[in-house]
């Protein structure tokens, strides 16, 4: 059994196709997706998801990309998120991978972190973080709001990593787990392979973060959730530990750090 810990099936891209979409996953024995929210007009429709599907989860967050969008604020975030499929906060972050000017100009990305970090805080809900470009200032204000258990927080997981095993090493000291992408299974990933083999199944998560970023055998595709396993099949082949093993951790690791009991 294997779950998408990070997917955007409201996309209009996936959302058409949903009855293949499921089929696919049930196919490929995806038992269940979490549908990850990235600004908040569009977040009606994560919930919808959510509530009419029961093996689809949803979170609130507005990613840090989306700079002309309304912005959060905790309060708001808190009650959006006052709903049983609303399992984390996020995704949220930081991201400075296009900024031209000077990091003074993206002040409202590093504020937009806080709200949510201290969301997650208020609410017991935890974080989906997304960082690139950014990992300094990504860890420096998780460490500054008390984003993990040890200061007080929930923890959560670093969606999509593509950072190096130093800046894993620090999330997983704060409490995070590390989750990864189809990019771990592309040819040129041989940074992110190596933070891969050092990472602990009991702190890893696998994901599609689709519509994008599709795994081997299927790169420069549209990405489906049902295509997780290939993750899964790429990480046990690298770790050298049977598949059986890494579905079975990263599944418990799932259902243990978004606090879901009842198991799909």
């Amino acid at each position: 059994m294997y779950i998408d810990s990070h997917c955007h099936i409201n996309f209009p891209e996936l959302a058409e196709r949903l009855p293949e979409i499921f089929a696919t996953m049930a196919k490929n024995e995806v038992k269940a997706a979490l549908c990850v929210s990235v600004d908040l007009p569009d977040f009606p429709q994560v919930l919808q998801l959510a509530e009419q599907y029961p093996h689809v989860y949803a979170s609130v967050g507005v990613h840090p990309d989306y700079a002309d969008t309304p912005e959060p604020s905790v309060d708001e975030l808190i009650r959006l998120a006052d709903h049983p499929k609303i399992v984390a906060i996020g995704e949220t972050g930081l991201d400075y991978y296009r900024q031209e000017g000077p990091l003074d100009e993206l002040e409202w990305q590093r504020e937009r972190f806080r709200t949510h970090i201290r969301a997650s805080r208020a609410t017991g809900k935890p974080l989906i973080i997304h960082t690139r470009s950014a990992s300094e200032d990504t860890i420096r204000i998780m460490r500054e709001e008390g984003a993990g258990p040890e200061a007080g927080g929930v923890g959560g997981v670093m969606h999509c990593f593509t950072e190096s095993l130093e800046v894993a090493k620090a999330a997983m000291e704060m409490g995070f787990y590390i989750s990864f992408s189809g990019i771990v299974t592309f040819k040129s990933a041989k940074e992110l392979q190596a933070v891969a083999q050092a990472v602990p199944l009991e702190r890893m998560l696998i994901e599609t973060d689709s519509p994008y970023l599709a795994p081997v055998p299927y790169r420069g595709k549209m990405n489906q959730p049902g295509w997780v396993k290939h993750v899964a099949e790429f990480l046990a082949q690298l770790k050298g530990v049977p598949l059986e093993e890494v579905a079975r951790q990263t599944t418990d690791n799932f259902y243990r750090l978004f606090n879901i009991h009842e198991k799909h």
